[in-house]
């Protein structure tokens, strides 16, 4: 049993995550339906089933941070009005932001992790932090330098408090 009020850390592994996380939007394997156009010889194309229970992969991108810098960060979002979906992982150790589309290439923040593409559970998924909103339950991003902004202020304010660093 670790000693009290010495600060536990994880191993990280490439990307920034903790060894035993792993984001909760990663896009999932790649299917074996056939492509979406016909072969350069003709012939009738196949195209993919639609589920229409999941968002495309290329419309967002996700930024992975661990539960409790992703939680203080929802709160700080949430004041500025600010927060757009936010998606907890299967085992309950991350959080993921949905950010736009070519995120991933730019972003470069210690502690989190941003991921190109993202599969979107149902809206009615138990897991959602800050859930598809609006009529046609649609998941809005969050903007990345605002979301930049909420994570090192949440850090900030995690470490003043004694709960860091994570």
């Amino acid at each position: 049993m670790p000693a009290t009020g010495v600060p536990q850390y994880r191993r990280l592994v490439a990307g920034g995550m903790p060894a035993a996380a792993a984001p909760a939007l990663l896009p999932e394997a790649a299917d074996d339906r056939g492509p979406a156009r016909p072969p350069s010889g003709g012939g009738p194309s196949r195209r993919p089933a639609v589920d229409r229970d999941r968002a495309p992969v290329d419309t967002h991108d996700t930024v992975t941070v661990s539960l409790r810098h992703g939680l203080e960060a929802v709160d700080i979002l949430r004041l500025r009005r600010a927060c757009g979906a936010v998606l907890q992982s299967r085992n309950g150790a991350t959080v993921s932001f949905l950010v736009p589309a070519g995120t991933s290439a730019t972003w470069h923040l210690p502690g989190s992790s941003c991921t190109a593409g993202a599969q979107l559970p149902p809206a009615t998924d138990p897991r959602w932090v800050m859930p598809p909103a609006g009529a046609d339950c649609t998941a809005r991003p969050t903007d990345a330098w605002v979301l930049r902004s909420a994570l090192c202020e949440a850090a900030c304010t995690l470490t003043a408090g004694g709960l860091g660093p994570f």
